[in-house]
Parts: structure tokens; C-alpha cells; sequence
């Protein structure tokens, strides 16, 4: 790996922090990304993970603020868009048909996509309108 690289993916870090410290699991390959979301039962949460400032202002501070709420997803992971390309490609593969949307959030049911909240649903907003939004899909499928 380069000094660029080594650099780059350390600045990033951090960023990738945020959300495996509450609970989250990455999934870095295609490989992890079919174990994670493959014929499932219960609830699981997908945050596609970005380096905007929406991401880190508003995103990822929301699922913080959400993850407080009674009902949660049973499995937390994310992807992280633009970092583990692979593994970015192969989650939205899942998304039926959604457009690349990142930083963005997907709530799977036993399997079946069952919410989703985009970057036009996150950009502009603040991590409290964003994290209410979550909890009624939390309360709803979770």
C-alpha cells in the first residue's frame, strides 16, 4: 500500500469509528455483504457510509441518536461508499432498484427491503429529524 493510501485510509478512519463503536459490523467485501444480508430473519439495518459532511454531521450522529429508541434492528452493519468499492457495489445490488445514494440508510425485514432513507431524506436536514425518521421504521419493522 502507499503513503498515499496508508494516509488517506487513515484520515478515514475515524469516520469508520463512528459507527463500529455502536455496534456495527463492516462489510468490506461482496463476500460479507451475501453473509450479512442472504435470506435473513429479523430486522437489518444497512448504512451506507460516506466522508461528506452530511455524513459526519447529520448521518452518522443521527443513527447514534436512534439506536437509543426501544426497538432496534436486530443486526447493525455498513458499507462504506467510495472506500470498499466492492462491497459498496455488491449492497446495492440489494436495494432493488434504488439509485447509488450516499450516505443513505436501508432497513431490511427477513430479508426484504422494508425502509430507506436517502441522502436527499438526510442532506439539509439535522440528526434529530433524520434519527425520528429511523425510529418510526425501527417501530414499524423492528
Amino acid at each position: 500500500m502507499s503513503l498515499e493510501l496508508d494516509f488517506y485510509a487513515m484520515m478515514v478512519q475515524p469516520m469508520r469509528d463512528e459507527l463500529t463503536q455502536l455496534g456495527f459490523t463492516e462489510l468490506r467485501t461482496p463476500e460479507a455483504v451475501d453473509e450479512a444480508l442472504q435470506n435473513k430473519n429479523g430486522t437489518t439495518l444497512v448504512v451506507v457510509n460516506s466522508v461528506c459532511g452530511c455524513a459526519g454531521g447529520i448521518a452518522r450522529p443521527a443513527v447514534a441518536l436512534a439506536l437509543n429508541n426501544d426497538k432496534r434492528p436486530d443486526q447493525l452493519t455498513t458499507v462504506f461508499a467510495g472506500q470498499d468499492k466492492d462491497a459498496t457495489i455488491r449492497a446495492r445490488q440489494y436495494f432493488e432498484g434504488m439509485p447509488p445514494s450516499s450516505p443513505s440508510m436501508f432497513l431490511f425485514k427477513d430479508g426484504r427491503l422494508s425502509g430507506v432513507l436517502h441522502r436527499s431524506d438526510i442532506e439539509g436536514s439535522d440528526a434529530t429529524h433524520v434519527a425520528a425518521k429511523l425510529v418510526a421504521l425501527f417501530d414499524q419493522y423492528c
